[in-house]
């Protein structure tokens, strides 16, 4: 019998050891290293053409294997400090302090910007991270203003924030589905301010794009335009994606990602099971790679003589390990955010010392208009950091 005992508690010890090693997956010091060593050859090249071009304020990509920078009006602007911040977070590094300061400021006008939907990615990736780290109550400001700003683009009879205002000729009141995406800022202003008017402007958004941009089976449509008199819905369809019905990779992830925080802010139960749902679509997809790094969109026939998008799995990664904590799916959610991530880690980072300095390569981001397909892109590093910090636990 003591033989007995001592074996049953043998097995116990190894089936616990067993556990902690699948909880640790993820190997987040060593995958550092390297992304440290480019990430700071990334903040020397870019600060080097800041220098000659003063209007140009972050990297975004390489474009015929140059690199890319934009000013501050692009959607892409806040992402490269967002980096610097996560960095400074997870290595503990004073060095990552004040580039991290220095590229946020340069973001400052972009408070006063009604002319985009985007304040959350350029603003809140950038300021709510400055905000979150250091308790600056100048990002506090920031945030709030930017909130107001983003506010100013909703229209309450069609109950959504239009998105885009380009191509008048083609939609009247677009709304694109990463807009869930920037629901955050608004979020994080009530929380700020108290102000109730962010939070609901942001529920009735989520709730009027869940009832309108998806289809049975949990994918979205990239863009679904409204009449903005009447709030009737006008056309379905994409910019992005290979075809008006197809699922375009990186916006089923966008959407992934957007109820996750929606539960997170609100509690509501119906996104929860909305993120579960799309979970579903995006990992069980037919074509969906063995490594869940998908192809730029999940029905492009050309499959799978198609461009993969890396930035697609760094964001369903990302939300994935948040969704985790909230769902009944929680371990199997994790394990998947596991196997993206290291795959990513192992088969899609730059080699050291290329592509002048962004840790991720192939991503997609415009297949349609022949732009930015198999290259580098910030936001691909950006949601891969996040994930890393992340797959050690907390949001």
């Amino acid at each position: 019998m003591k033989l007995k005992r001592n074996l049953t508690l043998v097995a116990l010890l190894c089936l616990s050891a067993g556990s902690a090693v699948q909880a640790q997956n993820v190997n987040v010091a060593k995958a550092l290293v390297p992304a440290e060593k480019q990430v700071e050859l990334l903040l020397k090249n870019s600060v080097k053409v800041i220098a000659a071009e003063p209007k140009f304020i972050a990297p975004r990509t390489l474009e015929n294997n140059q690199l890319k920078l934009v000013i501050g009006k692009d959607w892409t602007s806040g992402f490269f400090s967002g980096m610097l911040w996560y960095l400074y977070e997870l290595t503990k590094d004073p060095k990552w302090l004040e580039p991290a300061k220095e590229f946020t400021q340069k973001l400052a006008p972009q408070q006063f910007n009604t002319g985009t939907h985007d304040l959350g990615f350029m603003v809140y990736c950038s300021y709510g991270n400055g905000y979150r780290l250091t308790n600056d109550t100048s990002y506090k400001s920031v945030i709030i203003q930017a909130a107001k700003s983003l506010s100013k683009r909703f229209n309450p009879v069609a109950g959504v924030i239009r998105s885009w205002d380009h191509n008048a000729d083609k939609w009247q009141f677009p709304v694109i589905i990463d807009n869930m995406m920037n629901l955050e800022l608004l979020f994080e202003a009530t929380k700020l301010t108290g102000d109730s008017s962010f939070y609901k402007i942001a529920v009735s958004h989520a709730n009027t794009t869940l009832k309108n941009h998806f289809r049975k089976d949990y994918s979205s449509y990239h863009v679904v335009d409204y009449d903005p008199a009447t709030g009737a819905v006008k056309w379905k369809g994409t910019a992005q994606g290979y075809s008006d019905p197809s699922a375009w990779a990186r916006g089923q992830a966008w959407a992934l990602y957007g109820y996750t925080l929606c539960y997170r802010e609100t509690k509501d139960i119906a996104y929860l099971k909305q993120a579960e749902g799309i979970a579903k679509f995006i990992l069980t997809n037919p074509t969906m790679p063995a490594d869940k790094v998908p192809y730029w969109d999940f029905n492009d026939p050309q499959i799978p003589n198609s461009p993969k998008d890396a930035s697609a799995a760094a964001i369903t990664a990302s939300g994935l390990y948040e969704l985790s904590g909230y769902s009944k799916e929680g371990k199997s959610y994790r394990k998947t955010a596991d196997l993206i991530l290291n795959s990513l880690i192992k088969n899609y980072t730059s080699s050291a010392g290329t592509n002048d300095g962004f840790i991720l390569a192939h991503s997609t981001g415009h297949k349609p208009a022949k732009s930015e397909i198999d290259v580098p892109i910030i936001y691909a590093d950006y949601y891969y950091l996040e994930a890393l910090k992340r797959s050690k636990g907390g949001k």
